[in-house]
């Protein structure tokens, strides 16, 4: 059984398997409780699919510095670090 982490996880279960896969706490919390919302398209979720502006404002929200001068490829690179 997982771990509550509180009102702010959605999807304790997903948001600690994400974890040991190596996201960061905050990319696992964005998906954990996208999921929980029925929001995670996983076919628009795929960060090649996205455009390079969707990708910008993902990096804004972890906050990835140096994002503007990143090349598309750069920024997938940056947010899969997390």
């Amino acid at each position: 059984m997982a771990k509550d982490h509180g009102p702010q996880i959605k999807d304790d279960a997903l948001y600690e398997e994400l974890l040991k896969q190596g996201n960061s706490k905050e990319k696992a919390a964005r998906i954990a409780n996208a999921r929980a919302a029925g929001t995670l398209d996983h076919d628009s979720t795929r960060l090649e699919d996205r455009t390079k502006a969707e990708l910008m404002d993902e990096a804004r929200e972890i906050g990835i510095d140096g994002r503007s001068t990143m090349t598309k490829d750069e920024l997938i690179e940056a947010i899969r670090k997390g």
